[in-house]
């Protein structure tokens, strides 16, 4: 049934993008963007995943986005509607290992969320297809302060690549497409100084996983960033579920570069558990080509610090396994190293070569990112990704629980074609 419905849900994709330019007419249309993406993953002979699926798995991603938005005076409202579609091995994977840890959710869902906006069309057992509003907020503007109320999204902390003081549905470091963060339901509120510094402020709500509403899984938040002579601090202080965190960060210029750094501690009743991301920045002219480059170190308080990331050591670290599952962190060691160079081989093709270190036990991803922009308002973006490291290792494959079997990948391919109007 599936294979009849997606070729009619892409039809339909299609006739509302070539509908775009007719809705651009009106005011309340604001743009969006149509992509589809090519994923492919490999995995070695001792993956416990070849037992669910072969290799190569194969997985095809719809997604369109319709922006629409209306103000008056100081209130605006916004909405961005999408549909997506899914069709792969990754549906099969992700169905027969539920709740597993290390398999990322394929499509956003509203479980958790206040307020129930995705609507599943059609579900088979390697395929969905559904429609949703990831943004729908109320904003209301003062000459000094901001309030917003609704589904948006909001990014926080200093850090480039790992960001220990954004919880709010950060992007794995190793995501190629970063254009949109999803949308979590929160009233968020802003007031400017006449120096420049600002108060942000933000009450997320969820339901549990009983699917209450209830204030032990909310997240209330304050966030100072101020200014000091050529320099910027952030100070931060949270009650994010059951935990308590506070953090400090900051940026300021050393020589020619960029120092950047957050530094978080969390009480998590039981203990306290420290996180610091650290980075330095640098742009400069190499072969005739604009670089820039980035080094970022990553302490991650809650990861494990002896390599042993079987199940049985998973369980005992509890911490570590909910902020696994909320989508919050996406490590499992302790000490990570990670380093990047954009290089601008013409100012339409970007090559951006990225390489993630688990300082811990010697093992890393390597990825190599392409972004064209082959034509007005049409972009190609592919990423190849290829993880290194012995068994047993975060990225060579980690203990499974099953004599001879491991969680590991091989080499993947991300491709993705987007259309912007």
């Amino acid at each position: 049934m599936i294979r009849y419905l997606l070729p009619r849900v892409i039809a339909s994709v299609l006739a509302c993008t070539m509908l775009a330019p007719a809705i651009a007419e009106t005011d309340l249309f604001k743009g969006g963007h149509a992509k589809y993406l090519f994923l492919l993953n490999t995995f070695p002979d001792d993956s416990v995943f070849l037992d669910f699926i072969d290799t190569p798995a194969v997985d095809h991603f719809g997604d369109l986005r319709l922006k629409f938005g209306w103000q008056k005076d100081r209130v605006s409202i916004a909405t961005d509607y999408q549909l997506l579609a899914g069709k792969g091995d990754g549906f099969i994977l992700a169905s027969s290992l539920p709740g597993n840890v290390l398999v990322p959710e394929r499509i956003p869902s509203d479980r958790f969320r206040l307020m129930d906006l995705t609507h599943v069309i059609s579900e088979g057992s390697d395929s969905v297809v559904e429609h949703r509003l990831d943004r729908l907020y109320v904003d209301i503007t003062g000459t000094s302060a901001v309030a917003r109320i609704g589904r948006q999204a909001v990014s926080w902390g200093n850090g480039l690549i790992y960001t220990p003081m954004d919880f709010f549905n950060p992007f794995d470091p190793a995501a190629v497409d970063k254009e949109y963060k999803t949308g979590d339901d929160m009233l968020y509120g802003q007031f400017l100084r006449q120096s420049g510094d600002d108060l942000q402020a933000v009450w997320v709500f969820r339901r549990d996983i009983n699917g209450e509403v209830t204030s032990d899984v909310d997240s209330i938040a304050a966030k100072y960033h101020g200014f000091d002579s050529d320099r910027e601090y952030d100070i931060l202080l949270a009650q994010h579920f059951e935990d308590y965190v506070y953090g400090v960060g900051g940026i300021a210029n050393v020589g020619g570069a960029i120092w950047r750094g957050d530094i978080t501690l969390t009480d998590t009743q039981t203990d306290n558990v420290f996180s610091v991301v650290t980075s330095l920045s640098y742009s400069w002219v190499g072969w005739g080509k604009n670089i820039s480059g980035i080094l970022e170190y990553f302490y991650n308080g809650f990861g494990i610090a002896d390599g042993d990331y079987s199940p049985a050591a998973l369980a005992n670290n509890p911490d570590l396994v909910d902020r696994l599952i909320r989508g919050e962190l996406f490590t499992l060691g302790r000490n990570y190293v990670a380093a990047s160079a954009m290089i601008e081989i013409t100012p339409l093709w970007l090559l951006t070569p990225n390489v993630f270190i688990n300082a811990s036990d010697g093992s890393m991803l390597a990825q190599l990112v392409s972004s064209y922009d082959f034509k007005q308002d049409w972009r190609i973006l592919a990423a190849l990704g290829v993880p290194v490291g012995s068994s047993g290792t975060e990225y060579g494959g980690i203990d499974s629980g099953v004599p001879g079997k491991t969680f590991s990948t091989g080499i993947s391919l991300f491709a993705q074609l987007a259309w912007y109007f």
